[in-house]
């Protein structure tokens, strides 16, 4: 490593990660996640954006506390958003308020349009320029690590991209973050633009230079190598590539591409990457996002081979047609099994090995359903494991809870669903019929709670193997133009299709009660 330069990474699963349609973490999740990047050893851990609610304020604030690593917090170029970030991260052993303002016409004319910001466009990017420098400028007042993102990079003209820059560095930035944020550049074209702002901001070897780049063209880990071919030294990355729309850059494709063709580049990360697919794993099951199984590095099928040509090729020598290792990136090759005659110490020691940190409390609350699903199921898996946690985790958004189901249903008969929901202050029983079981099961649910919201996709799949394998549904609501997606577990599938619109559901109520719209950069 002594001859190659380090990329820094930069962790926004948290945050960018989080605005993905669908995908809604408790606090405690989150904390469970940073804890796991620690693990992976990432450089910088954006937690979240925390004036735009109470729960995102609180969840930056816990973070701050309990990791090592460089804790940030996102803040508008305005006064409040960086005081607010300020007051979230003062728990940090490493702090970094992390700004940003719009950059490209496109953005100033639409979101600067008021005269008050100017009445030419020149005015407003003059602007522009002014609140960058301010806000900057008040942010390092209160912590040395501060970070500028200039909004919608990619399609800025480079000549005023420059001037915002250099003026960002000048006010005391330590990192300058050029976003592709419509995901709009090509990797030629988007690392030509970082070489140029190394040429015309006389000051740009005072800050490390970020990248952000979005996936809407599938070009986020392309645009990002050559980005860091042209300059950049830090990343800025989720795991699974989860984000807004299309997704951001996926944090294990950048690590491993450094990694494998270590050959070609001169960089070098300090990644664990044995943690890679235990991050990739927690942030599945507390996001309900799905792993896509051809997905690179981390899906089911990435060290998968089915081609009699390929099997006799691997079987002879496993370079033939794997580039890495399973192991190399913590893909286990024998999992686990745990039993109803497992103690708690061998659970507790498993979920550790996944990347989970739990109290005595949290073990015994955990090892309850353990023993109630090993009562059911004669071998539990690590993906059990993962799902049982995912339940667990989910506990702060309990609003309703399912205390009962019965389902009714035949081949000559109309399927009939029985539930009872308890609330914060009682408990309510309802039946209907539907189409089918999960339909009857959903309608009673509705007649219960006195609501119709508008279900946009159903979906179930096996965790595990078996006739006693763990169930998951997933269930996808809409209010407005936010969605919500909700996961249950179960070995019976009926009961986990309840569970997923019930936890849709609480997360609607809880979004529509503490949160403000996000932003993406």
């Amino acid at each position: 490593m002594k001859d190659k330069e380090k990329i820094w990474i930069f962790d926004t699963t948290l945050r960018d990660g989080e605005q993905s349609p669908g995908a809604s973490l408790s606090t405690q999740e989150k904390v469970e996640i940073a804890r796991q990047l620690e693990k992976l050893n990432v450089d910088i851990v954006e937690a979240g954006f925390p004036i735009s609610s109470s729960v995102q304020f609180e969840a930056v604030q816990r973070i701050a506390g309990e990791v090592g690593i460089t804790v940030a917090g996102l803040a508008r170029a305005k006064e409040a958003d960086i005081k607010s970030a300020y007051d979230a991260l003062k728990d940090a052993k490493k702090a970094r308020i992390h700004t940003f303002s719009s950059t490209s016409d496109i953005h100033i004319l639409g979101k600067f349009g008021d005269e008050r910001y100017g009445r030419t466009l020149e005015e407003k990017r003059q602007m522009v320029i002014k609140m960058t420098i301010d806000a900057v400028t008040y942010a390092k007042s209160l912590v040395d690590d501060v970070e500028f993102s200039a909004e919608d990079a990619g399609r800025t003209d480079i000549g005023y991209l420059s001037d915002v820059i250099e003026a960002a560095i000048g006010a005391g930035a330590t990192t300058v973050n050029i976003p592709d944020t419509t995901g709009y550049t090509l990797p030629k074209e988007f690392g030509e633009k970082i070489a140029e702002l190394k040429k015309r901001v006389p000051n740009i070897n005072d800050a490390i230079i970020s990248v952000h780049c979005h996936n809407d063209l599938g070009l986020a880990v392309a645009n990002s190598l050559g980005a860091l071919e042209n300059g950049a030294r830090q990343v800025e990355c989720t795991i699974n590539g989860i984000g807004e729309r299309a997704g951001n850059a996926s944090m294990e494709e950048i690590v491993m591409a450094l990694k494998v063709r270590g050959d070609l580049v001169n960089y070098y990360t300090d990644i664990n990457t044995h943690e890679i697919y235990n991050s990739s794993r927690m942030v599945s099951v507390y996001t309900g996002l799905i792993v896509q199984p051809n997905k690179a590095i981390v899906g089911d099928n990435a060290f998968a081979h089915e081609s009699g040509i390929h099997q006799d090729g691997m079987l002879k020598n496993r370079q033939t047609y794997e580039v890495m290792t399973p192991e190399s990136v913590g893909v286990p090759q024998t999992k686990i099994v745990l039993g109803r005659h497992s103690g708690r110490h061998g659970l507790k020691s498993r979920l550790v090995e996944l990347g989970y940190k739990l109290s005595e409390e949290e073990i015994q609350a955990v090892y309850e359903k353990f023993s109630a699903l090993a009562d059911k199921k004669k071998e539990i898996y690590d993906e059990d494991l993962r799902m049982l946690m995912g339940d667990e985790m989910f506990k702060g958004f309990e609003k309703y809870t399912l205390e009962y189901l019965h389902v009714s249903s035949g081949s000559n008969s109309i399927p009939t669903s029985t539930v009872i929901i308890k609330t914060a202050d009682r408990s309510i029983q309802e039946s209907s019929t539907g189409d089918g079981p999960v339909d009857a099961c959903f309608k009673a649910i509705e007649r219960a709670l006195n609501i119709k919201p508008s279900l946009n996709s159903y979906s179930v799949r096996s965790i595990t193997s078996g006739r006693q394998a763990m169930g998951e549904a997933l269930v996808r609501i809409a209010e407005g133009q936010k969605h919500f997606t909700g996961r249950g577990v179960s070995t019976d599938i009926i009961e986990a299709s309840a569970k997923a619109y019930l936890q849709a559901l609480c997360l609607k109520d809880e979004y529509m009660t503490n949160n403000q719209d996000l932003v993406t950069i």
